[in-house]
């Protein structure tokens, strides 16, 4: 399947924006991060914009150090994805719902019960974010003193993503018959146990639900490491990256994509979506001028958590001469390493003292910024789009919902202006509204190859 010339659009849904101080601006609700009625209207901009997806991002744990931080921060006053996106399943009819969830500090069981009741409750608009954990304050929330190694966290998410896929196919497509006349309930003869025994777990199976109306809910991944990058190859549907540069943002695709077809995919079902955070000014005056009015709400320790999250714990911002050039390189991380590396290669390429690199991690954390008029925000996407940089985006509004309305009011219509963004929805479920085909069930697969 060829691809064609319009880019897909998610929505980054979190409570304030992606700014960090979003929270404190007037427009913005301060409990929005418990209020399912704000991340429904949010749904319900996106969703009659036509963008494919909302994506909800999270981690088991409160993500900050110094008290001094959590003190300034919104992000740890929020739902649990699955929940929050199993509500908004029947406050929505076409949009896609993404949820993140570690492989790290869950069960695989679960997940895949979890995701196929959400699909099932969408009626086929599930979607999975596969991440590994990356936050050295997980580990003591699940009885451990530290994370896995980087490469222990992959591979158990390898094994993990086939026995969850595994449990998906435990039932086949018709096994249900439902046959109140006979008393069957359901066909066995279609049923399929995983038994599954590797080097991280052992699952016998059956799943008791019916397979997903997608078959298996959309996979997305959002690695950029040399493992990260791998494992997107291999199981990424919809793969969410972070790369300020052009030239980057198309080395990772021309990778990314080359990788997937060496293992037998087809580049248009492998689709990369890199975060944009724009910032949307009917003048270039007036986008600059909302930025600022964001970063005058943002706190010295703030900044500073931030960038030692983001930079992976390995520095000491408190203690650094901020006027100072960030250095080329920093001690290796355990954590989020991909970020890490996107982070210090901006620094370089811009030349930045600490200060102004930790501004920038509180303004976008590594992500594309534009900051201008609907037609250079458009010409931003366009350019990216046109040169295989991405296939789409997953748009990080700095603040909702206004920031959020601006770009559906200003950017979409100019998108759509130069044939790049679709007006409506193309299909009933998140897969075919994506352009990806259905998977067969591996156990119905396995059968006719050992009858053929």
């Amino acid at each position: 399947m060829r691809r064609n010339d319009e880019m897909k659009l998610g929505l980054y849904l979190i409570q304030a924006g992606y700014h960090e101080s979003a929270w404190r601006d007037p427009s913005v609700p301060a409990n929005g991060g418990v209020d399912i009625n704000h991340y429904a209207h949010l749904a319900a901009l996106a969703e009659g914009a036509a963008f494919h997806f909302v994506f909800l991002a999270d981690s088991p744990s409160v993500a900050d150090e110094d008290h001094a931080t959590i003190a300034r921060v919104s992000r740890h006053d929020g739902f649990e994805p699955i929940t929050l996106l199993s509500a908004l399943s029947s406050r929505t009819q076409e949009i896609g719902l993404v949820a993140t969830a570690t492989t790290t500090y869950h069960q695989p069981y679960h997940l895949a019960r979890m995701f196929a009741s959400l699909d099932h409750l969408s009626r086929g608009r599930a979607a999975w974010n596969i991440v590994t954990s990356g936050l050295k304050f997980e580990a003591p929330n699940f009885g451990e003193k530290e994370l896995p190694n980087h490469e222990t966290r992959y591979a158990r998410a390898r094994e993990f993503v086939e026995v969850v896929k595994g449990l998906w196919d435990t039932w086949e497509d018709d096994a249900f018959i439902r046959d109140k006349q006979s008393g069957i309930f359901a066909d066995t003869t279609k049923l399929h146990f995983l038994n599954h025994q590797g080097d991280y777990l052992s699952v016998r199976g059956p799943l008791n639900i019916a397979r997903p109306p997608q078959g298996h809910p959309v996979l997305v991944q959002a690695g950029a490491s040399d493992a990260g990058v791998q494992f997107a190859a291999e199981v990424g549907e919809v793969v969410f990256t972070a790369e300020p540069s052009l030239e980057n943002g198309k080395r990772y695709y021309a990778t990314v994509k080359e990788k997937a077809r060496a293992l037998g995919r087809e580049d248009d079902q492998v689709l990369v979506m890199p975060g944009i955070v724009p910032i949307v000014g009917r003048t270039k005056q007036e986008a600059s001028e909302k930025l600022q009015t964001l970063q005058s709400y943002t706190d010295i320790d703030v900044l500073i958590g931030n960038a030692n999250r983001w930079l992976g714990f390995v520095t000491d911002l408190h203690s650094t001469d901020l006027d100072s050039l960030v250095p080329e390189a920093l001690p290796k991380t355990n954590f989020i390493q991909s970020r890490q590396k996107v982070l210090l290669d901006l620094a370089l390429h811009q030349g930045f003292t600490w200060r102004q690199l930790i501004r920038s991690i509180s303004d976008s954390r590594g992500h594309l910024m534009v900051i201008g008029t609907p037609d250079e925000i458009a010409s931003a996407m366009v350019d990216r789009f046109d040169q295989h940089a991405a296939d789409g985006f997953n748009v990080m509004p700095a603040i909702v919902p206004g920031g959020l309305k601006d770009f559906i009011e200003l950017v979409v219509p100019e998108l759509r202006r130069r044939g790049k963004f679709r007006s409506k929805y193309s299909g009933q479920t998140l897969r075919e509204n994506l352009g990806l085909r259905r998977p067969l069930n591996r156990f119905t697969q396995a059968d006719l190859s050992s009858s053929s």
